[in-house]
């Protein structure tokens, strides 16, 4: 896949440890930042339900001529759909708009612990893998007890968690709950929303001793540190950088320096906390 390096999910699905992420693009932009992505050689795709952007990431994947089995695309269940047989139904639409036959990653999206659907919601995922209709099912923005409660109510462990995680907010705890468990970490946000980090002085010296832009050096630190990372971008020349990250390496003094930035700061919703519809 583009020479980006993959990680092996606890089934034993590989996936491009680099991808390409649009939360927040229109649906009418994607196909072009898409088919932007897939030029510069991204081959994994993170889309959502409540995006609104399915269908936009489906003509792009028709249109590129990329061979299926060389991609890898992600979508997830969004909270109004949890359920068992509401899951199911959700799963189909988001096939449909995305012109495939199988998902790669199927994820549910938030806990949302007062709705208390989500481990109805995770056997109709372990029903769609039975069936071969996704190879790898996980979820987002789960806690250490959300996972605990799924694993203990059905047995089987997500492969895969994505949760917001940058600099200001670097997850150790959750992280290596994720190691015991056999869980990859991947992360969303990963250069946390509104750009104030691009601009953190500890980031850019970094930055300028490597020659680099500031975004690179956050995503560098993300594969360092092992975690699927999934950048956004409308930007062509940006898509471009974004995905220009495998020419240098940070070193430890680098890697000590971001470890102080962490505040333990969202900028998303708490997903103990948030159940919207």
């Amino acid at each position: 896949m583009s020479g980006v390096p993959t990680v092996t999910l606890n089934n034993g699905v590989t996936m491009p440890q680099l991808g390409f992420g649009v939360f927040q693009v229109p649906d009418e932009e994607t196909t072009a930042a898409v088919t932007s992505a897939l030029e510069t050689g991204y081959r994994s795709i993170d889309t959502a339900a409540i995006y609104g952007n399915e269908a936009g990431v489906g003509i792009a994947l028709e249109k590129s001529g990329i061979a299926r089995d060389e991609l890898f695309i992600t979508t997830k269940v969004w909270n109004a759909d949890q359920g068992y047989d509401k899951t199911l139904a959700a799963f189909d639409a988001s096939l449909a708009k995305l012109r495939l036959d199988h998902l790669d990653l199927y994820l549910v999206h938030w806990p949302t612990p007062e709705r208390d659907l989500y481990v109805d919601t995770w056997k109709a995922l372990e029903r769609l893998r039975a069936d071969g209709r996704v190879r790898a099912i996980g979820v987002s923005n789960f806690q250490p007890a959300h996972l605990e409660r799924v694993i203990d109510a059905v047995g089987t462990v997500p492969a895969l968690n994505q949760v917001e995680l940058h600099p200001l907010l670097q997850q150790a705890e959750l992280r290596a709950v994720h190691q015991e468990l056999g869980i990859h970490t991947e992360a969303w946000s990963p250069l946390a929303q509104g750009g104030a980090l691009l601009k953190d002085p500890v980031l850019t010296e970094i930055a300028d001793k490597h020659g680099r832009t500031t975004a690179q050096v956050i995503i560098r630190w993300h594969l360092q540190l092992g975690n699927v990372v999934i950048p956004k971008s409308v930007t062509p020349k940006r898509i471009g950088e974004n995905f220009d990250v495998f020419g240098f390496e940070l070193d430890q003094s680098d890697l000590d320096r971001i470890a102080t930035l962490n505040k333990d700061e969202r900028t998303g919703p708490n997903p103990d906390e948030f159940n919207a519809a």
